[in-house]
């Protein structure tokens, strides 16, 4: 978009007759002055690689695979293929979040009626052009800002961009906003603002920041990540030593080529480092439970966001199209104060289906039928510059005139018969529903009435009709769960305090009248103490919204936004969790974490299990991977620093591995689990993995100093001691980790300590993983060894369950 559009100006007015001329628009698209919003997301795809590829950590894992495959040592490389999915998940991942930004979209209509070279044509949305003559008509979607200049009972909603339920009437000079919706009468307006510089287009530009939702699991596993990058190169560099003295030295294991042994020697140790199946089996429990989700209409936008509603306190609430239906309807009758009028529901039948009627009046056809049976004589349309519309019947069952509108504009508050009226219009008003009165006069209109200019004189109030918006049957329910889940509401609305506070009541939340949002203070520490005090907040900005849901956030809540308009898109993307309804507009659902495809509220506290199971299955499984990096660094220094070979190859420690982690953490992440989230996922971790990963660092040494010391067994005999020391306390470690046992449970881990068997005895698996059937007494020693291991297993865990109790 060229800044032109903002500086040039062309002569406006000699265009509305004829509209823009051919000529005309080629200038403007010359100038780039056309309706298209620009595309491009603050990530390309070459950031993205680079982010989850191009690390350090890839390079030594990378550089580690190229060796051993140099090497020719392919059965121990089996780690590369974790590696791979590690990226590749990452990748793909961040670009189906960049590509849903991409995708945004305020304007669903993919057409737009303009006026050029005098006749009407049907273009394009994105070819509307500045000063374009744009002609609007009751289900259109406004295509760009525009000025109206002609006007008949034209009626806008704006609630996706304004969050105010309410039609806005828009007279001649009032301006109309891309994305919103004609509802009820015609006119025309000529573009002011296009593309990016529309109202609109800016919210979505806004919205567009690339960000991942903030997770604790993987700002956790990230974290320590980057201490194991950090602490790989010294690591390395010790084992490494450690490996060539154990060779001979270093000229001699370089003369002899024995340094080849030393490099995977010195590969493992840095491999079993490495969490590589920590990442993916987050990765893959996150993905697994956004198909579960899938299955019950919940999109996930981002894997992440399983866990993150789970971690929720703090929910806000757009009240339109969120715990409404974005519907008004008929509420009732109510006494007006004066004897009833007959007819009085025929001529709402016939005001309900009039074709020029308005959104509320069109509320009345499904409780008054019109059965076609009375002919008007003269009707008077809405207008918003009335506030009122009317009919006249000579003859029939409703004789006289009829005047439907806004108490306040149609009955005279000087007229003793119109007293009782307002005093209860007004009230009704006060609890949040919209009033309208029924007025008969009977006389038929005159003919300066009939043409718009006064009311019927003589009116008397026949009726009194309450209109509100249709709650959803879910929401009260919905809501009920969270406030027995610990997680306070906030209902935040564009629309009026009292009508917000009024559906709160509704949905069982105590509220008064609601606090009106152009008083709350701009300080952000004088609002998130208004946030604390009050619950309800109505005529709220799109601009409050996103610094109300940032106050919160400021104090320590974890916060979820709802919404379905354009003006909840900035909130929503600030929130930590964003929750768009089926609904919504395409540019809320793709800042959007959760999409309710099917807008049922209700589905939320499934999402909130799921996320629960989620969360609490993988701080289970994290906890033997962060101890087998705990062992793995402790074995790698103090092998090394002793100048002792590393104990086991790449190939046993993968092994190892798949039977104490890899595969158990699989189908432990995926049980139920529904242990309500508590904070602090990586301290609980981490203070069970290092003491149980320094345990078994202990067990491993112990039988490596008694073989030294006994001075009698060969290299893979002690590695195969090594391997059954290490693989014994590790399955004590699933034991304890998978409690409290159940029988699927019970099945995974007595299928694990088969396969331990099978490893060490089946001659064919044996041979591959390098395993030799150790002498009696090294058998024991490693026995031994494992037992004292599961020993002092037991006990931290016991330690660390009481503490934590």
């Amino acid at each position: 978009m060229v800044t032109g559009q903002r500086t040039h100006r062309f002569g406006k007015d000699r265009w509305r007759g004829n509209g823009l001329s051919s000529a005309d628009v080629s200038e403007r698209v010359r100038g780039g002055l056309t309706n298209l919003v620009s595309n491009a997301s603050s990530r390309s795809l070459w950031d993205i690689f680079r982010a989850n590829v191009l690390t350090l950590f890839n390079a030594i894992v990378a550089g580690s695979f190229m060796l051993l495959l140099a090497l020719g040592r392919w059965q121990d490389a089996l780690f590369g293929f974790a590696a791979v999915g590690n990226a590749v998940i990452g990748v793909v991942q961040e670009y189906r979040a960049k590509k849903s930004l991409d995708r945004l979209a305020v304007l669903n209509s993919p057409h737009a009626r303009v006026l050029r070279d005098g006749a009407i044509q049907d273009i394009p949305t994105a070819e509307v052009v500045l000063d374009d003559v744009i002609l609007l008509f009751a289900g259109d979607q406004v295509p760009a800002d525009a000025t109206v200049y002609d006007a008949n009972g034209l009626e806008i909603d704006e609630s996706l961009l304004t969050g105010e339920s309410n039609p806005v009437d828009k007279a001649p000079g009032s301006e109309v906003l891309a994305g919103s919706s004609v509802v009820g009468g015609q006119g025309r307006a000529q573009v002011v603002r296009v593309g990016d510089d529309s109202f609109a287009g800016k919210l979505t530009a806004a919205a567009k920041r690339f960000s991942l939702v903030n997770s604790e699991i993987r700002t956790g596993l990230n974290r320590v990540l980057r201490w194991i990058t950090w602490g790989l190169l010294p690591v390395m560099a010790v084992v490494v030593n450690g490996e060539m003295h154990a060779q001979g030295g270093w000229s001699q294991a370089l003369a002899t080529g024995a340094w080849k042994t030393a490099a995977v020697g010195a590969v493992a140790s840095v491999i079993a480092m490495v969490p590589l199946g920590l990442v993916l089996m987050a990765s893959v429990a996150f993905a697994l439970g956004g198909l579960r989700l899938a299955r019950d209409k919940v999109l996930i936008q981002e894997l992440a966001a399983v866990e993150g509603l789970a971690r929720v306190d703090m929910l806000c609430l757009d009240k339109t199209g969120t715990l409404t239906e974005g519907k008004i309807i008929f509420d009732g009758v109510h006494d007006a104060g004066a004897a009833p009028v007959r007819g009085w529901k025929e001529a709402l039948g016939w005001f309900g289906a009039d074709p020029n009627a308005n959104a509320t009046a069109r509320c009345l056809a499904a409780v008054y039928k019109y059965d076609g049976g009375l002919r008007p004589a003269s009707s008077v349309p809405f207008a918003s510059s009335r506030k009122w519309s009317a009919v006249s019947f000579n003859e029939g069952s409703a004789p006289g005139a009829w005047v439907l509108g806004a108490p306040e504009l149609v009955l005279e508050a000087t007229t003793p018969g119109h007293v009782r009226a307002l005093a209860s219009a007004g009230g009704l008003a006060s609890s949040g529903l919209r009033a309208l009165v029924l007025a008969h006069a009977e006389r038929p209109m005159a003919d300066r009435e009939a043409d718009g200019a006064a009311l019927p004189s003589m009116l008397v109030p026949a009726a009194l009709l309450t209109f509100r918006e249709k709650i959803r049957p879910d929401a009260a329910t919905t809501l009920a769960y969270f406030r027995e889940q610990g997680v306070d509401l906030r209902i935040i609305s564009g629309d009026d305090p009292r009508t917000v506070a009024a559906v709160a009541r509704d949905v069982g939340l105590d509220s008064t009248d609601g606090y009106d949002a152009r008083e709350l203070p701009e300080n952000p520490e004088l609002m998130a103490d208004v946030l604390q005090n009050h619950k309800v907040f109505g005529r709220v900005t799109p601009a409050q919204k996103k610094a109300m849901v940032a106050a919160l956030r400021s104090r320590g809540h974890v916060v979820a936004m709802t919404g379905d308009g354009v003006n909840d898109a900035l909130a929503l993307k600030e929130a930590d969790i964003g929750i768009a309804m089926g609904s919504a507009a395409a540019a809320t659902k793709a800042v959007s974490r959760l999409v309710l495809l099917d807008g049922r509220f209700d589905r939320l506290p499934g999402v909130v299990a799921e996320g629960r199971r989620v969360i609490a299955n993988i701080e289970r499984v994290s906890m033997l991977f962060l101890a087998k990096t705990a062992y793995a660094i402790g074995l790698s220094v103090v092998f090394g620093g002793l100048l002792w070979g590393f104990p086991f190859l790449p190939r046993q420690l993968s092994a190892t591995d798949g039977l104490t982690i890899g595969i158990p953490a699989f189908f432990l992440a995926l049980m139920p689990n529904a242990r309500i989230y508590r904070p602090g996922f990586l301290k609980r971790s981490l203070t069970f993995a290092v003491p149980a990963g320094l345990i078994i660092t202990a067990a491993v040494l112990a039988l490596n100093t008694y073989a030294v010391m006994a001075g009698v067994y060969g290299e893979d005999s002690v590695r195969t001691g090594s391997v059954m020391v290490l693989a014994l306390v590790a399955l004590w470690v699933l034991l304890v980790l998978s409690r409290p046992l159940n029988r699927w449970r019970l099945l995974i881990v007595t299928s694990m300590y088969a396969g331990l068997l099978a490893l060490l005895t089946v001659p064919v698996i044996a041979d591959f993983f390098g395993i030799s059937w150790p002498p009696d007494e090294l058998r024991n020693a490693a026995l031994l060894a494992a037992l004292g291991g599961c020993a002092a297993v037991e006990l931290v865990f016991r330690f660390r369950r009481r503490r934590n109790n």
